[in-house]
């Protein structure tokens, strides 16, 4: 290659190198949701598409959901790996414009020094700085990678832990007329102003985290039934219920929890591209049927749950509610593979399945055993196709 050669190619990996370096910073350094196209191709479309191909061939839902849930952690540990890639080759190019030989002699010193090993360098003074820029950029990339891994796993656990205790009041998968059933059933009506208050708080911090850290909105729960996107649907849709059927009982908190979950979820939605409706009138149509909402009705019923109007008469309010976060939901919901439980609109992969929430046995002392539920072989769940 002729000298001015080598100089197109200093110039190339000064791009590379600057490109990674603004990669890594808006991904890991910068807490603001800025977007890196390195990441999301690398991390997002990449992986995430290779793990939904070999899920989508899977017949088991449970199989599924094992699958998907090694690509997020997947997806960091490529990420990590195009970055060092990708400085490796900068470095080389640049490092090709002030030593002598073929290209893969300045690749394989530019590896030396990214991974400080130190076997392979040129004595010269432009070399030299390379190399030394090459170590430095080596350790900042696998150190910012260690510290960034606690905080991902801490915002996780956060997250987790009101979607897990969401699961003994809205069964599993999540169900907001259940929410409201077993609130009333075990009459602990008064304890959900706090319940939402706790949401509202809930969904401030994921707004926070997973706009910051968009590989979370990956991440699944350790159990296959739950979700934090379906765990924050079933939340809003019992708000929306409560303030709908009985406006004058329903806490002020129900309103705050629903503000603040659907703009969480529009902030959310932008960070990922989902497009939405950010001014919606409240008699736009819901993808969710009638029929399905008469359905949760009737649920409401079976517990006697007091309510101030009739379920016709609570429709207009409850849609205009719902029509403000429904579709983000559903998009994301769609995109995740999330458990595909009642009132959570269609998967793609898994084309006509919901998965009923379970309910515990009621069982209590002295009953005849031949008038109790028959015993559960485990926590299973039932589908309807």
């Amino acid at each position: 290659m002729s000298q001015p050669g080598h100089w197109i190619a200093f110039g190339i990996g000064v791009f590379l190198v600057l490109a990674t370096t603004s990669s890594l910073i808006r991904t890991l350094v910068v807490p603001r949701a800025y977007v890196s196209r390195l990441s999301v191709t690398a991390a997002r479309r990449f992986v995430r598409h290779t793990f939904i191909f070999i899920a989508a061939r899977l017949s088991s839902y449970e199989v599924k959901d094992k699958i998907l849930a090694i690509s997020a952690p997947v997806s960091l540990i490529v990420q990590l790996i195009v970055w060092l890639a990708l400085f490796g080759l900068g470095y080389g190019l640049i490092l090709w414009a002030f030593i002598d030989g073929a290209f893969f002699g300045a690749l394989r010193e530019a590896g030396s020094s990214l991974f400080t090993l130190g076997f392979a360098s040129t004595i010269t003074g432009s070399a030299t700085v390379v190399n030394f820029f090459a170590a430095f950029t080596g350790l900042i990339v696998i150190a910012l990678q260690i510290a960034y891994l606690p905080t991902i796993y801490a915002a996780f656990n956060r997250r987790e832990t009101l979607v897990t205790m969401l699961q003994s009041r809205a069964g599993a998968p999540a169900w907001g007329p259940e929410i409201l059933a077993r609130h009333h059933l075990v009459g602990l009506i008064g304890n959900l102003p706090d319940f939402y208050a706790e949401w509202e708080r809930w969904a401030a911090e994921v707004a926070e985290s997973h706009t910051t850290y968009p590989i979370l909105i990956t991440f699944r729960s350790p159990h296959p039934l739950r979700s934090w996107v379906l765990g924050l649907l079933a939340v809003m849709d019992s708000a929306a219920l409560y303030l709908a059927l009985s406006p004058k009982s329903a806490p002020t908190e129900a309103r705050l929890c629903l503000r603040m979950g659907f703009t969480a979820l529009r902030y959310i939605a932008d960070v990922v591209r989902i497009p939405y409706d950010a001014d919606p009138f409240p008699d736009d149509p819901i993808k969710l049927p009638y029929d399905d909402y008469l359905r949760g009705i009737e649920r409401l019923r079976e517990v006697d749950f007091p309510m101030e109007r009739t379920p016709d008469q609570a429709w207009p309010h409850f849609r205009g509610w719902r029509v403000n976060y429904e579709d983000i939901c559903y998009q994301l919901m769609d995109a995740i593979v999330a458990p595909p439980g009642p009132w959570s609109g269609e998967r793609a992969r898994l084309q006509g399945v919901t998965i009923i929430p379970q309910r515990p046995a009621d069982r209590t002392p002295g009953d005849p055993h031949d008038a109790q539920p028959p015993k559960a072989a485990g926590f299973g769940w039932r589908w309807r196709a």
